[in-house]
């Protein structure tokens, strides 16, 4: 069976409560729950041709296989956008991932991204507007993308997730490690050195584009809660445009190989001037 199968841990029940939340929504950027063994403790997800996120960014790398293209990073950093923000619209409470890394983002044979491991994902009470939040016991996530407030507080909100956000958008620009990136990104923002962080294995990379990109992942990445951006009102219309942009830009990119260090050039895209570099979106 092409299936990918992952196995749950007996802490706080978390298959049942992944088939809980799995079998009452569905949605185009979420993977599907195909079955379960619940006397194994085994949840059946459909098969990803492609792995993870954190594979292609990381350990692909390492094999000289393919190079996620930035039109593919782009794409992927909208979809996942999209499913965010499904999750915090669900009714009649938020629904907060809690989890969200590379390693839960998967991709099919067509690089099309999914969110995988709601089994830490809670629903929240709203409540104020813009203050959803409950307490939390325990943090039991990636230290790296985990919001410092809840950190601190053990206090949960949808705007955790979009710190997680964040941090992922920066490594899909940056292909580094998540330890310090923000700190690091803001910096080189302020000195106009942006450029020097982007991964090198991309040698196109649309530069006022990418540069819109690490200032939405910066302000998502802010330390205080009330900093960050809203997902629906700010985020989402900036990654439907950067989507647009790259699937404007992706036909030839798709049919030709892409190897380490070297893409397929763009056929409509003309690299902006060092001046042009300098020009970010305001929020």
């Amino acid at each position: 069976m092409n299936s990918q199968i992952c196995c749950g841990s007996n802490t706080c029940n978390p298959i049942y409560m992944q088939i809980d939340i799995l079998s009452c929504m569905r949605h185009p950027n979420m993977v599907l729950l195909l079955g379960a063994c619940l006397e194994y403790g085994i949840l059946i997800y459909e098969y990803m041709a492609n792995g993870s996120l954190e594979d292609c960014l990381f350990k692909k790398k390492k094999k000289n296989k393919r190079v996620l293209s930035w039109q593919l990073r782009f794409r992927i950093a909208a979809k996942i956008g999209t499913r965010l923000l499904f999750l915090h619209q669900t009714k009649p409470e938020p629904l907060v991932h809690r989890d969200l890394k590379p390693g839960n983002i998967l991709l099919d044979q067509n690089y099309v991204s999914k969110i995988s491991d709601v089994g830490l994902a809670r629903l929240v009470p709203a409540v104020a507007e813009n203050v959803t939040q409950c307490c939390m016991t325990s943090a039991t996530e990636t230290f790296c993308y985990i919001d410092p407030k809840y950190q601190q507080t053990g206090m949960l909100g949808v705007k955790s997730d979009v710190y997680s956000l964040g941090i992922i958008f920066l490594q899909l620009l940056t292909g580094r490690a998540p330890m310090g990136l923000a700190h690091h990104a803001e910096e080189s923002i302020e000195k106009d050195s942006f450029v020097q962080m982007l991964d090198l294995s991309i040698t196109d990379w649309p530069l006022e584009q990418a540069l819109c990109l690490a200032k939405i992942a910066v302000k998502c990445a802010e330390l205080r809660r009330k900093d960050r951006l809203d997902l629906a009102k700010l985020v989402f219309p900036e990654l439907d445009k950067l989507r647009d942009f790259a699937e404007q830009n992706m036909t030839m990119t798709m049919t030709m190989p892409i190897i380490l260090g070297c893409t397929a050039p763009s056929p409509s895209h003309s690299e902006p001037s060092v001046q042009q570099v300098r020009t970010f979106i305001s929020f």
